[in-house]
């Protein structure tokens, strides 16, 4: 029990810099004399950092356990944090960047790695919806910083303590994660070069990208777009903002036992339609309020897609397979968590806010096109 609660605070502050970032970004651009679009910089490094640390983790259980993994990660996070405090060039903040992608991506690893087989399916979607949570959460704590007067440093430093203190009960807990450690038997895996030629593994790692990419982008710019588009209050906006976050986290638990009553993949399918609704609603030339009713319904209907993705894979791919086509389709999430930001990035600043709608549109069909697609290849990945 003592794990399992240590394991669902690790997956809030996981999601917690994410929430920080959509909201501070304008106050950080300013302070730093960047332009919005130089957004880039902080996710491609945070790219190449969760991706290499995501990585590295699976060797570094077996060196170190998950215990001392997750507390050096943890503690690598919270000193990328109290970085943001203090460092006074975007230079810098690249660097912090890149080092709290580190050690994400190893307490994410480490985290699902041993939830996968200790603590069932079950806590493996509400895992996940806590992370939901703890980015619901970034922009509350950013946007009361801001509201009372003090600069967008503060709202890491209030986070950099948190982590601190998780930090230091993953160490006191060491040997119960050694203790408590499952099992290593599983099934047996398929060459590696019989994965990568499964078309479903390549759609599968298509779809991850492109709804990582839907999560983030409206993570990221909607705040700006509805202050500087729309004209909507800081305030309010940080609001909306928390409200998306807020949907993801709800609909993953209400989807956690919906999704034990129907079919996963009709489950799948018709929350990859309600993205494309949420979307369409962003999309509208309509009054403020029908996109942030649009960013609400695309929160709650991309909740479940990340894990009943992860969960149905040995369907589409086969289960000597599944393993390392997750592995492929986790890592490969990094690509849409920065680069497709970024250019969304270039293009509002460059073309107009009014672009991100459409942008988010275009990615929820081509979304349920590669699922679609990937499905339909189910029996050819069978056949290993």
């Amino acid at each position: 029990m003592p794990l399992l609660a240590l394991a669902y605070f690790g997956f809030i502050s996981l999601g917690l810099p994410d929430g920080l970032l959509g909201v501070a970004w304008p106050s950080m651009a300013a302070d730093y004399r960047v332009p919005l679009d130089a957004l880039g910089f902080l996710t491609v490094a945070a790219m190449i950092g969760y991706f290499a640390s995501s990585v590295a983790a699976g060797f570094a259980i077996g060196r170190v356990g998950v215990g001392w993994l997750l507390a050096i990660s943890t503690a690598l996070a919270s000193l990328a944090l109290t970085g943001y405090m203090s460092v006074p060039v975007m230079a810098l903040a690249v660097g912090c960047a890149l080092v709290l992608a580190i050690g994400s991506g190893a307490i994410d690893s480490g985290l699902n790695a041993y939830a996968a087989t200790a603590f069932g399916p079950r806590h493996m979607n509400w895992l996940h919806a806590f992370f939901g949570l703890g980015v619901a959460i970034g922009p509350l704590i950013m946007t009361g910083v801001l509201e009372a007067g003090l600069t967008w440093r503060w709202g890491y430093g209030i986070v950099a303590i948190f982590q601190v203190c998780l930090a230091a009960a993953f160490a006191l807990t060491v040997r119960l994660w050694a203790r408590d450690k499952p099992t290593e038997e599983g099934p047996r895996h398929a060459p590696s070069a019989h994965t990568l030629r499964i078309p479903a593994v390549w759609l599968g790692i298509g779809a991850f990208i492109c709804y990582v990419a839907i999560e983030a982008v409206a993570g990221l710019w909607a705040y700006t777009v509805l202050t500087q588009g729309r004209d909507v209050s800081p305030r309010t906006a940080g609001l909306v903002v928390s409200a998306y976050w807020g949907a993801l986290f709800a609909g993953r638990v209400i989807f956690g036992w919906v999704s034990e009553r129907i079919s996963s993949h009709r489950v799948l399918l018709g929350a990859l339609l309600g993205m494309a609704v949420g979307a369409a609603l962003i999309s509208l030339p309509a009054p403020a309020w029908v996109a942030a009713a649009g960013l609400v319904v695309l929160g709650f209907f991309a909740a479940p897609v990340f894990p009943l993705l992860i969960l149905t894979t040995a369907d589409r791919v086969g289960a000597a397979h599944a393993d390392r086509a997750i592995g492929l389709q986790v890592g490969s999430s990094s690509v849409g968590a920065a680069l497709v930001p970024a250019a969304v990035g270039v293009l509002l600043n460059r073309a107009g806010f009014g672009w991100l709608g459409p942008v988010l549109l275009a990615l929820s069909v081509l979304l349920v096109g590669l699922y679609l697609l990937a499905s339909r290849r189910r029996d050819h990945g069978l056949a290993s």
